[in-house]
């Protein structure tokens, strides 16, 4: 199981940047995917998740209005576009898939991407 984010890098307040997880080693359209953020000091959070099948979607309230978070299944891959970005932004960004395999939970992580936004 692999997933491999990119996208990460300095950027000006109020730029955007668009975060990129590749996966492979599992039945991507099946999973629950999401990404989370650690800044410095802090417990990791939720930004963004999207369900499998429809693709519902969730934010946290933090981010909602600047960040859209899609996936598409023929690619195996999740995205997160940001907009606006803040300061307070700033942060490890990583890409999380859940699901159900051979009747056991399952939990991936990638292994981060770096956002800083900062003047």
């Amino acid at each position: 199981v692999q997933l491999v984010e990119s996208g990460g890098g300095l950027v000006q307040p109020g730029g955007s940047l668009r975060l990129s997880c590749a996966a492979s080693g599992f039945p991507f359209s099946t999973y629950v995917m999401s990404w989370f953020r650690q800044a410095p000091g802090k417990e990791r959070e939720l930004v963004a998740r999207i369900a499998s099948g429809r693709g519902t979607t969730n934010y946290a309230d933090s981010v909602k209005g600047r960040f859209t978070i899609s996936r598409d299944n023929t690619k195996n891959t999740v995205y997160l576009q940001m907009n606006s970005l803040k300061p307070e932004d700033t942060a490890v960004y990583y890409c999380n898939a859940q699901g159900v395999e051979l009747f056991r939970r399952r939990d991936y992580w990638g292994q981060g991407t770096q956002v800083t936004v900062s003047s």
